[in-house]
């Protein structure tokens, strides 16, 4: 769904297995999935379309 949203809005995105980096695993394990916008938080557990796309699309 993170793909499909980035694409349609002309977004690039990047995917980071926290599993593979300790301090990630501790800091976030308890949350995946989580994601970033920006540099910063936006959602954890589930990933809710409408939010994404609305973070994404706010000028």
């Amino acid at each position: 769904m993170i793909a499909r949203v980035c694409a349609e809005l002309g977004e690039s995105f990047e995917e980071v297995d926290i599993d593979g980096d300790p301090a990630l695993r501790e800091k976030y394990g308890a949350e995946i999935p989580v994601t970033f916008v920006d540099g910063r938080q936006h959602d954890f557990w589930r990933v809710s379309e409408d939010r994404l796309r609305a973070s994404l699309t706010r000028t």
